[in-house]
């Protein structure tokens, strides 16, 4: 398995979470980072290590008083990846998308604030709706 991700990569990423509200960062958010290997919580700024997946990264934060966010990170393929592909005749793949060694998140996530009188005048969006 020459080649493979998961040999020579990691399955965890340390990763920079931030929050904005108005164009400023904010401080003492809560966040909730999960995706389908694992959950992780922070207080904002904050770094985190985490364990990569192909799958998306789900953010949750909240505020009171202040404001709330719900936003979906795409992982990404990592050039590994694809040599993977095709050095190891497609075994070295399935292996690196079913450890996430051979994806990455960005390094730094920055999670842009709904004020909070935002949310009391509609329903939260929906899982999986990415906001901007």
């Amino acid at each position: 398995m020459a080649g493979c991700a998961s040999l020579t990569e990691s399955t965890q990423q340390n990763v920079l979470v931030q929050t904005v509200l108005d164009h400023r960062e904010i401080a003492g958010v809560g966040c909730v980072l999960y995706n389908d290997v694992g959950k992780w919580f922070v207080t904002t700024p904050a770094r985190v290590t985490l364990r990569k997946s192909a799958g998306p990264l789900r953010i949750d934060c909240q505020k009171a008083g202040k404001g709330w966010a719900y936003e979906k990170v795409e992982s990404k393929a990592d050039g590994n990846l694809w040599g993977n592909l095709a050095l190891t005749a497609g075994v070295g793949y399935v292996i690196d998308k079913n450890t996430g060694a051979g994806y990455d998140y960005p390094a730094t996530l920055t999670v842009v604030m709904h004020p909070a009188q935002e949310k009391e005048e509609g329903p939260a969006p929906a899982p999986g709706v990415t906001l901007f």
